[in-house]
């Protein structure tokens, strides 16, 4: 399954109009894939909105890529007056395509930068190490960007925060967390909460 991962930046007081835009933009007739899923930061960079899209293949993904690039109104971003940024990714091939769902009341994006050759053996990592980490609390999402630098971004569902802490400090002491030779296939991360819209898919 391919991905498209578009940020909305704006300002924090127009967030209800770029949210109210872009479900416009993703609702329409014309907009193909498959939307998956829409935040507001709670952290980082206040007043952004991101949107998740699945796509079957590379044709419908390049053909959507094309379409936004050449609209008017992207998004709504124009009307919003806001930036945006759309990123490629293609799922890790042993995890199952996205499904819609309620799984969380906060989201953790996480992006990895990797160090050149870092991609398959992260990806062999994770296959070994997932098994026994989804028993723990569920992913909803590893993927590799397509464009841009070498990097991973994967999208954890949590309950709360201090879930969070819990499980992650527990999968660490049992030494099933993080995937054994994974950390060392990048030099530099970041996270980054957020917080579903009220319409999105995955909430």
């Amino acid at each position: 399954m391919l991905y498209e991962l578009t940020t909305l930046s704006s300002h924090i007081l127009k967030l209800s109009q770029v949210i109210e835009n872009a479900q416009a933009y993703l609702n329409h007739p014309e907009t193909k894939g498959r939307w998956l899923g829409s935040w507001t930061s709670e952290n980082g960079r206040l007043g952004a909105v991101r949107v998740l899209r699945g796509f079957a293949d590379a044709g419908e993904l390049s053909h959507e890529r094309t379409r936004a690039l050449f609209h008017a109104d992207p998004f709504g971003a124009s009307t919003s007056e806001c930036g945006i940024e759309m990123e490629s990714y293609a799922g890790f091939p042993f995890l199952p395509p996205v499904e819609p769902g309620v799984f969380g009341k906060y989201y953790e994006f996480r992006t990895y930068w990797l160090k050149s050759g870092g991609l398959t053996p992260t990806i062999e990592a994770w296959e070994a190490a997932m098994p026994e980490r989804s028993k723990r609390s569920p992913l909803t999402l590893n993927m590799y960007a397509l464009d841009g630098a070498p990097r991973i971004t994967h999208i954890w569902p949590w309950q709360s925060l201090d879930e969070r802490i819990a499980i992650r400090a527990k999968s660490f002491a049992d030494g099933i967390w993080p995937p054994k030779g994974g950390p060392e296939q990048f030099y530099e991360a970041t996270s980054t909460i957020w917080i579903p819209t009220a319409n999105s898919p995955l909430r």
